[in-house]
């Protein structure tokens, strides 16, 4: 089986074939960095860090862009309200970023390019744009590209022209000629700081949202690259404008394969601040570990709605227990290498190739964790590490993760352990079952065996 991606722009999962074989570009729109990452974003990261992974699993050699938005009003303004400079805003939230997302096991993009590095590309392709006669700087200095002259605006999204008129009844005073045209050049505002101001032939100003990610992923990708990606929020307008201005500028098809995340919502419900339902992923890592967290975000299809709720993570939390804890047995042994032949393995990528089915993926995963629960098989525990690493999980020691997060440290509970043994081994049974309740009482279990007493987290 090949791999099998839905394609936004066809409405249907057809067979990936890139562009130049046994390479594939992919640009991903990254954040707008004036504010710690919410789960929101954790969600969409997630879902392109699990597509790099496997393409580069594939063989695919692979050149992924995830850019930064650091320039924009939101930007402008929390830098004003800070008393900082937008330059000392946009560092400390991308260091933020980095620092948060790394937790949970994203991988870095290829390149990961700030939108202020490449105003003069974005000014060229605004240039073209107006020479082509599909832009037009307004009376008020902003320049705005014209939808109407776009043959095919709404292929992405499925919106025709006639489906956007009710737009038109809204008061056009922005300088537009259409309301529905869009902005590419935002002339600069008297009151506004000089840090987000930038020279151009159309006057200082600084660049519209949609243009900064043709200008980029052009510049890094080439003109028609292979996959695009971001949330489903984005599919209209932004990345609707990103193909009509790219391929208005360059005259060619844009982007093969177009893939949209689905929404995250908290208990059933979109998550919003002012339904006091908001969570960064930084808020999320003081109550749950990193890798839990990724877990948690495996389990769900990448286009499917995604539920955040505590009872979700905790029984996250107990599955990725039961998967480390089948790897017991073989811990700080040698494990064979994964060998794709592997029945297992076959499985696992016909999974993984059907549009990334890491619920499917994960299945073959409990699968295998209770066929080792039945038979101590290294070359299947080799399987099961090889196979989780392609996703991002189970590559700690199992004590490791079992035993993380106890009010006890481990010598105490070691020295309780020997307390204990020194009991049995005196037939003082009413101490040793009194040890063992506390324990469980501080959230420790003991498991007793032939080889000795080991511990757990409960």
């Amino acid at each position: 089986m090949t791999l099998r991606i839905h394609n936004t722009l066809t409405r249907r999962v057809e067979p990936f074939t890139p562009i130049e074989p046994g390479r594939v570009r992919m640009y991903v729109c990254g954040m707008t960095i004036y504010d710690l990452c919410h789960m929101g974003h954790a969600r969409m990261m997630m879902a392109f860090d699990v597509v790099y992974r496997w393409l580069r699993a594939s063989g695919y050699e692979v050149t992924y862009v995830r850019n930064i938005t650091d320039i924009d009003d939101k930007i402008i303004r929390r830098a004003l309200e800070r008393g900082m400079s937008i330059r000392a805003l946009t560092d400390e939230m991308i260091a933020a970023m980095r620092s948060d997302i790394g937790a949970i096991g994203i991988t870095p993009p290829t390149h990961e390019p700030r939108a202020t590095d490449y105003i003069p590309q974005m000014l060229a392709m605004i240039g073209t744009l107006q020479d082509k006669g599909l832009a037009y700087q307004a009376e008020n200095g902003d320049v705005n590209f014209a939808v109407r002259r776009f043959p095919g605006y709404g292929k992405l999204s499925g919106k025709s022209l006639d489906d956007l008129r009710a737009g038109e009844r809204v008061v056009v005073d922005d300088g537009k000629q259409d309301p529905l045209d869009f902005v590419l050049w935002k002339s600069a505002k008297p009151e506004e700081p000089e840090d987000a101001k930038y020279a151009s032939a159309f006057g200082p100003g600084r660049p519209g949202w949609h243009i900064e990610c043709s200008a980029m992923s052009c510049a890094l990708l080439g003109e028609h690259f292979d996959i695009h990606g971001g949330g489903m929020d984005l599919q209209f307008p932004h990345h609707e404008n990103e193909i009509a201005q790219s391929e208005g500028a360059t005259g060619q098809p844009f982007v093969n394969v177009w893939m949209h995340n689905g929404f995250l919502n908290v208990d059933n419900e979109k998550m919003s601040k002012s339904l006091g339902n908001f969570f960064t992923i930084r808020d999320v890592l003081k109550d749950y570990d990193g890798e839990t967290l990724r877990f948690f975000m495996l389990r769900t299809h990448y286009r499917s709605p995604f539920n955040f709720s505590d009872a979700n993570l905790d029984d996250a939390r107990q599955a990725l227990r039961r998967l480390y804890t089948a790897l017991v047995p073989f811990e700080g042994q040698a494990l064979p290498a994964l060998d794709w032949s592997h029945p297992a393995a076959q499985s696992f990528k016909a999974a993984m190739d059907d549009d990334f089915n890491t619920p499917g993926a994960l299945a073959v995963l409990f699968e295998s964790a209770t066929e080792l629960n039945r038979k101590a098989d290294p070359v299947l525990a080799g399987t099961v590490k090889g196979l989780a690493e392609v996703l991002g999980v189970l590559q700690q020691q199992p004590s490791q993760f079992l035993q993380a997060g106890t009010a006890l440290d481990a010598a105490t509970i070691e020295a309780r352990i020997a307390e204990r043994q020194a009991a049995k081994a005196a037939r003082d049974f009413a101490t040793a079952d009194r040890i063992r309740d506390e324990l469980a009482g501080a959230g420790i279990l003991l498991k007793d065996s032939p080889q000795g007493t080991s511990w757990v987290k409960a």
